[in-house]
């Protein structure tokens, strides 16, 4: 690596959305309303949750925990955007980034953990119904919620620790909205194989691991339901996890998109619109998601509203 041209990084400049200039306040209105939904959907959720005691089941508890991790995950980014898109000042100390880099990685790989605990719930729910109360016990939801958290934990600091070690050439410009791993290792003037070998592994494990164990859960539900197959089971599969498989397929289906579909000759912009699909159009979306296909959280709002207004 050459060596004349590494300097001290005290900040980033972020290149933010690739759109004409003529259009920003377009998009800062849109980028806002999206967030502000998100915002507001997932507080929601979690607020209906917390009031309405037929909602304290294992799979809310997991549900809660899903919108504040997609609440926050959309908070890493947009709030940081929409402040760079107003004041066209596209600065971000270094620290900040290393922050960012942490906080996206971490709710990133806490929703991955936290779909799959949801695809356990589901899988246990149809597959053994009389044993449900006594499998998925308060004691292993908390667990698997814990373990989340942890794991999750981990593996966040693990890259913005690798991170710490490198240090970076004159070019600091990252062509993106916010601080992406891989674009950050991209402007690195030192060796960079360790980064990389760890978010090829431990990267596997926390995207390839998760996605391939809700699969095996919803074989599992499927090979279940076809034993004894009748319009009714079929019925039961998609109102028990019709909701979780919408998600499930818009989580995965963006990273899929963005990081094993094929190279796009602008790959930027490639990047830019897939990486908002998942940090912005995921998030917003999971809240409509839950609410308009599930009678469980439509009841809980008409309840709550009805304690409200007899107030």
């Amino acid at each position: 690596m050459p060596g004349n041209n590494k300097t001290v990084i005290s900040e980033f400049i972020l290149l933010g959305l690739p759109i004409a200039s003529e259009h920003q306040h377009l998009f800062y209105a849109l980028v806002l309303a999206m967030y502000l939904t998100t915002v507001l959907g997932n507080l929601i959720i979690i607020i209906l949750i917390f009031l309405d005691s037929h909602l304290h089941t294992p799979l809310y508890l997991f549900l809660s925990n899903l919108s504040f991790t997609d609440l926050c995950f959309s908070s890493v980014t947009m709030p940081k955007l929409l402040l760079n898109m107003q004041s066209q000042v596209s600065l971000i100390p270094y620290a900040g980034c290393l922050t960012q880099v942490y906080f996206f990685l971490f709710f990133a790989a806490l929703e991955n953990f936290l779909l799959v605990a949801m695809a356990y719930d589901r899988y246990v729910a149809i597959c053994f119904p009389l044993h449900y109360t006594r499998i998925m016990s308060p004691k292993l939801c908390l667990s698997l919620v814990l373990l989340s958290w942890v794991l999750t934990t981990l593996y966040a600091m693990l890259h913005t620790l690798l991170l710490t070690r490198l240090s970076f050439c004159e070019n600091r410009v990252i062509p993106h909205f916010f601080c992406d791993l891989s674009a950050l290792l991209k402007l690195a003037c030192s060796d960079i194989h360790i980064n990389e070998l760890m978010i090829v592994i431990i990267g596997g494990i926390v995207v390839i691991i998760p996605f391939l164990l809700i699969i095996v859960s919803y074989a599992c539900i499927i090979s279940s339901i076809l034993k004894v197959p009748s319009t009714r089971g079929i019925h039961k599969l998609f109102s028990t996890c019709g909701s979780h498989l919408s998600v499930v397929s818009l989580f995965y289906g963006t990273i899929i998109g963005l990081y094993l579909g094929p190279s796009a000759n602008d790959s930027i912009l490639k990047d830019t619109i897939m990486s908002m699909m998942y940090t912005v159009v995921t998030p917003m979306l999971n809240p409509f998601i839950y609410s308009l296909r599930n009678r469980d959280m439509k009841k809980a709002l008409k309840r709550v509203l009805r304690k409200k207004s007899l107030l």
